[in-house]
């Protein structure tokens, strides 16, 4: 496994580098079939990279195994600082965000191959995305598509730190820009004649801030603003980029209503909404929790593991798969620490016992 790792977190695999991310799908789709025996279906992407449909079994029941292999590094990062092991530790660019995981996939199929227990009833279907890091644009259908025709769906994100705590709930998330058009003036001659775009944004910002509930999970976060061209001219243009969170589907379409609702404070001033929700949320449903219940009762019973489960800010295409009604069990990767960091690792000593969780979770759910 690590040996194969090494060799996948060597090839650099930009999200918004289609030919670097088609020569990681053509390698991923030769290890798949390599390792379990499988087939590959290579589904075509004009704009990222193209997507892999990996399935071995023949059975009726559909399980999902959801990862992606794009990554946030750019071309060059893996001969900067390759894949290197120190102190029972993988480092590297995505080893951890999330190529480790992926490994523990496929190999937790070929566990159930090998020690005679792969499921007849069951068709093991991986989808390795390309653009997960870009919010997945062009792949959402082809995810949801899958998900519905799948019984479960087990995320293969790393768990959450520091007990690696699977992960039952995620939190919607959106990106939308507000751009006020104001009109210009000389700050010290004719201010009046003005409509300062700064300062309709500032009152708009206090608005958009003001949605935040955080006793329901939601915040709603200006995180950049740009405007003006000098301090003695009166601001013709402005623009923020507002992130949203959300825990429920019911706070995401009140967070758009208050979206779409936004009016002027400033006569003459106007505003343009641009955006949309990227990921609806991840609820725990009784189905998911379950689904935790069992991976539990298998890691304590079968290793001795005491899990935990958690929910979190962050998204994944779990989002997707379980906005459609489908079961979804995320955090099933490897642990370590430090996504998108310079310094992420994995935990070496880790990787058995989560790719014998993944493997004891497809053979019983």
């Amino acid at each position: 496994m690590l040996v194969r790792l090494e060799a996948s977190v060597n090839m650099d695999s930009p999200s918004a580098d289609k030919a670097l991310n088609d020569r990681m799908a053509d390698w991923y789709a030769g290890q798949f079939k390599e390792i379990t025996g499988g087939t590959v279906v290579r589904i075509p992407n004009e704009v990222y990279g193209d997507r892999l449909l990996c399935e071995v079994g023949q059975g009726d029941k559909q399980i999902l195994l959801v990862g992606h292999f794009d990554t946030v590094w750019p071309q060059g990062e893996a001969s900067r600082r390759p894949f290197h092991i120190g102190n029972g530790r993988a480092y590297g660019p995505g080893v951890y965000d999330m190529k480790a995981g992926l490994m523990q996939a496929m190999f937790a199929i070929k566990a159930l191959q090998e020690s005679g227990r792969f499921p007849a009833d069951k068709k093991i279907v991986l989808l390795l995305n390309s653009d997960e890091e870009l919010g997945s644009p062009t792949s959402r259908a082809f995810i949801e598509d899958q998900a519905r025709k799948s019984a479960v769906s087990f995320v293969l994100e790393p768990p959450m730190e520091p007990s690696g705590a699977l992960k039952t709930a995620r939190k919607g998330s959106g990106r939308f820009k507000l751009a006020v058009q104001g009109v210009s003036a000389h700050a010290g001659v004719n201010p009046e004649k003005g409509v300062s775009a700064i300062q309709e944004l500032a009152c708009q910002i206090q608005r958009l801030h003001a949605l935040t509930d955080p006793a329901v999970g939601t915040t709603v976060n200006v995180g950049v603003v740009k405007g003006g061209i000098g301090s003695n001219v009166v601001a013709e243009h402005a623009e923020g980029e507002i992130d949203i969170r959300v825990a429920t589907a019911e706070e995401a379409r009140r967070i758009e209503s208050a979206l779409g609702g936004l009016v002027p404070v400033l006569p003459e001033a106007r505003l343009q909404l641009t955006g949309r929700m990227m990921r609806p949320p991840m609820e725990r449903t009784e189905r998911t929790a379950a689904l935790f219940a069992l991976a539990r009762q298998i890691a304590r019973a079968e290793f001795g593991v005491e899990l935990e489960e958690t929910h979190t800010g962050g998204v994944s295409d779990g989002n997707f798969t379980a906005a459609v009604g489908t079961p979804t069990l995320d955090g099933l990767g490897a642990r370590g620490d430090y996504a998108h960091s310079p310094v992420e690792y994995v935990r070496i000593d880790e990787i058995p016992f989560r790719t014998a969780l993944l493997a004891e979770l497809i053979a019983r759910c």
